[in-house]
């Protein structure tokens, strides 16, 4: 059980792996997430590569990485700026994100490698810790990290793939929602309802509490956009 908590841990707080320009790539989307870069702000080149220590070729093969998945939009002559939040492009990301996911819990309750459910025991601990405490930026990893051990657990890792890249719209939405501890409290007991399905071997309910569980950031968001209309579209 240690080993097992021991690579969680490993898993949130080890720098990503790959090349110079995917690492940062990574980064800048973590800090874009968390609203470290919040919409509208300028991202240059230049102080980008002398925070990391490189040239400016990996920065802005990051930056175009990061304008595929349209955070940023790179305007000729004016730099990088950190798209605002669309209203649309969240909701087809859920849309999509919900097709895939909803899916993937009907086959974990089906069937689940006995490894991946120890370490989703490992993770939910983990994430219920950070909640307790406030950590924002912790419990969206661990979040991330739930739906990507499920995934595996299921034998559909090409599913979080499919999912990674157009949940980042979601991602800014759902860091505004986390206000408090409560509430990322609920988050944790849907991701247990979530399980308890699946030990269940029941697919329907598994989809049922997956689908409910996605479905909150549309019970937040019009909160979030009152409180917040300039980081919006």
């Amino acid at each position: 059980m240690l080993a097992t908590r021991r690579i969680v841990v490993d898993a949130i707080t080890s720098p990503p792996s790959g090349s110079a320009a995917q690492r940062i790539e990574a980064e800048l989307r973590r800090a874009i997430i968390s609203m470290a870069h919040p919409p509208g702000s300028r991202l240059s080149e230049q102080d980008i590569a002398a925070t990391y220590g490189v040239s400016r070729q990996p920065v802005r093969e990051a930056l175009i990485g990061l304008a595929r998945t349209r955070l940023v939009e790179i305007l000729p002559q004016r730099g990088t700026v950190v798209v605002k939040i669309s209203t649309r492009k969240m909701m087809e990301g859920r849309f999509v994100r919900e097709a895939i996911e909803t899916a993937v819990a009907r086959r974990a309750a089906e069937s689940f490698d006995p490894a991946a459910r120890v370490r989703i025991d490992d993770l939910l601990d983990l994430q219920q810790k950070v909640a307790q405490r406030n950590d924002h930026t912790a419990f969206q990893r661990y979040d991330e990290l739930f739906h990507i051990a499920l995934a595996e657990g299921a034998g559909c890792a090409m599913a979080w793939q499919a999912v990674s890249d157009i949940k980042a719209h979601m991602d800014r939405a759902c860091h505004l929602t986390l206000t408090n501890a409560e509430t990322m409290l609920e988050l944790v007991e849907q991701h247990r309802a979530i399980m308890a399905a699946v030990d269940a071997c029941n697919p329907a309910a598994a989809a049922e509490a997956m689908h409910c569980h996605l479905r909150e950031i549309l019970r937040a968001l019009p909160k979030v956009e009152a409180e917040h209309p300039d980081l919006f579209e």
